[in-house]
């Protein structure tokens, strides 16, 4: 294995770490419910305070790799993200698990961001460049699915201790390989530079953003606080814009919006997220809630998936890209997301796994591994080296606001409708059914608008495919 392999495996096992963590811990809950005495008001606050930060840092820590050096800050990065999972892992009280968590998500955000775009820097060959993103596409689609197997085998083995305490010995082989494959050159830039302001406000526009949005449901979406939240982060993003119109060295040059797929790649990246989540948590909960699975068996339902994902990821959907294009190869794997999941939604109260699971999980799949790397490829087609860092920022921002958004939009419309199904006299498993299946809906509706979009706007401009069509 060369040097350039070597430091992708970095990037991947990286990235694998941050994806693993944001479902990992899910499978642990009630564990940790009891061990710490949690209600479930507080509960929440164990996965909401690292989604909080990752999302909010997410677009802050790109530009920081772009202007300090990208290797820098997947070095930091992953530090941070190490010890918060030891301070996590040996937690005995609430405030210092919740804390823990908060600081996982900084530096999972710092490294999320900067990975995809050294990823682009260190293969620029059409060919390979499609090979490496399917092999990045897989662990970020694929990992969150992972992470509830490997949730349910060590809560099961060991206890919830173990889902944090994992990523230590993980943490410091991706911390030595770091140092020595990743690539040294770095960006110079000057730290006088650095758009404080446009960084403080668009920050805390982000953090508002996640915070109203994972506690919409709890709180009620038309509550004075969620509003008075979404008012403010919104108040903010309008400051921040104003900020970048004016700064000499803005944190977001409007210029990279213009001439490239990176706004319309934001915006399929917010549906595929909405889509995704529609599938992975609430299909989660159909299998456990509705057909009775152990937390091992949910995850051990989702490995089909995950093995068609890779196959399609790392080797097939490379070859889909640079033979029909990104447009075609994108638009094809979203529609095929969007059948899986209105197979899904026909899933009854007394499904078999055979006959109402697997064929879903056998497209989604398939659709996934087909659309993830030609998303990447499209939101960073020709976006300056210099900037990667700060595109792959907006397209990671865009995932985790669309999955944040995406989920809470689900599940208020999967609860509504089942509390209408039990009023009426049905059961609590029928009742759980139909609002599933509406939230299955919804996600395959998302998924759809999401290759329309693809076949709309990727027309043209698309390198890959004017160079295959020209040949």
């Amino acid at each position: 294995m060369n040097r350039r392999s070597l430091a992708m495996l970095t990037l991947c096992l990286g990235t694998l770490m941050i994806v693993l963590d944001t479902t990992i811990v899910n499978v642990a809950l009630p564990s940790i419910k009891a061990d710490l005495h949690f209600d479930d008001a507080n509960l929440a606050w164990v996965v909401n305070a690292y989604l909080l930060t990752f999302g909010g840092f997410l677009l802050f820590g790109g530009r920081l790799g772009d202007w300090y050096g990208q290797r820098k800050l997947f070095l930091i990065g992953m530090v941070a993200f190490t010890l918060a999972s030891l301070a996590c892992g040996l937690a005995t009280s609430q405030v210092t698990l919740i804390v823990a968590r908060a600081v996982q998500g900084v530096g999972g955000a710092v490294v999320e961001a900067v990975a995809l775009s050294m990823v682009m820097a260190m293969y620029v060959e059409p060919a390979e460049r499609a090979k490496a993103m399917g092999v990045y596409g897989f662990v970020a689609a694929g990992g969150g699915a992972l992470g509830v197997v490997a949730g349910g085998i060590l809560t099961q083995a060991f206890s919830w201790h173990w889902t944090f305490l994992v990523n230590v010995p993980v943490g410091l082989v991706v911390f030595l390989m770091a140092l020595k494959y990743l690539p040294k050159h770095e960006v110079a830039a000057d730290k006088a530079k650095l758009d404080v302001a446009g960084a403080l406000t668009v920050t805390a526009s982000l953090v508002l953003a996640v915070y109203a949005i994972v506690n919409g449901n709890q709180l009620g979406w038309l509550s004075v606080h969620t509003l008075s939240l979404l008012a403010c982060s919104a108040l903010l993003f309008v400051a921040f814009v104003r900020i970048e119109q004016r700064v000499a060295t803005p944190l977001v040059p409007f210029r990279l919006l213009r001439g490239t797929h990176l706004p319309i790649a934001g915006v399929m990246g917010v549906l595929w997220a909405a889509a995704m989540f529609s599938w992975f948590f609430l299909g989660a909960l159909y299998l456990q809630q509705v057909l009775d699975y152990s937390p091992l068996a949910i995850g051990l339902a989702f490995l089909p998936a995950n093995l068609i994902m890779a196959l399609f990821s790392i080797s097939l959907s490379a070859k889909l890209v640079m033979r029909f294009g990104t447009r075609s190869t994108l638009a094809s794997g979203m529609l095929i997301v969007s059948v899986s999941l209105l197979l899904f939604a026909r899933a009854p109260v007394d499904g078999q796994f055979l006959l109402d699971v697997l064929p879903s999980m056998v497209l989604l799949g398939v659709g996934c591994g087909m659309a993830m790397t030609p998303m990447m490829m499209a939101a960073m087609e020709g976006i300056d080296e210099a900037e990667s860092g700060l595109a792959s920022g907006i397209l990671n921002t865009a995932f985790m606001m669309g999955g944040a958004l995406g989920l809470a939009i689900l599940a208020s419309a999967a609860a509504a409708r089942s509390t209408s199904v039990l009023s009426a006299g049905d059961d609590i498993k029928a009742a759980l059914t139909s609002g599933y299946h509406l939230a299955f809906y919804m996600g395959a509706a998302f998924a759809l608008l999401a290759a329309g979009l693809a076949l709309r706007y990727l027309k043209q401009h698309n390198t890959l495919e004017s160079t295959v069509q020209s040949d």
